[in-house]
């Protein structure tokens, strides 16, 4: 017997939009998200050099048009893909958020991948606090 899911529709914010940018972002996302975890960060580092910190709202808008447009970064295991694709889709746009990996600080201690964007975790229900993370690639100014 199988369960029918329904993904939550893309909610309309200025700026982001569905479409080619969207789909580069998390195609790159789900081939980046193999690497090993050095190669990844160092990745990562070199495309966030030189960006802005993304705001909560341009970073908000990235998570939505991300999970409206791929179902596996919208399931439970696509936080690796999505936080990837969100950062990468941020950056086309000239920001950066702060990208995480982790794990979870309470039991169960389960690895999760997300980004932070003014000192707040984007499109989760979560408290920074809630999180310890092991790998952070931060904006940075090419300065």
């Amino acid at each position: 017997m199988s369960t029918e899911m329904t993904m939550p529709g893309p909610r309309t914010r200025p700026g982001m939009r569905g479409g080619l940018k969207v789909r580069a972002a998390v195609g790159a996302a789900l081939l980046v998200a193999r690497l090993r975890p050095d190669r990844l960060r160092r990745l990562l580092t070199l495309v966030g050099r030189g960006a802005r910190p993304a705001p909560y709202e341009t970073a908000l808008a990235a998570y939505e048009s991300v999970v409206a447009t791929s179902r596996r970064c919208a399931g439970w295991y696509g936080c690796l893909p999505r936080s990837v694709a969100v950062a990468l889709l941020c950056r086309m746009s000239g920001t950066w958020p702060t990208w995480h990996a982790g794990v979870r600080a309470a039991p169960p201690f389960a690895p999760h991948a997300w980004v932070q964007a003014e000192d707040r975790i984007v499109g989760e229900g979560a408290q920074p606090e809630e999180y310890r993370p092991l790998i952070t690639v931060p904006p940075r100014s090419e300065g």
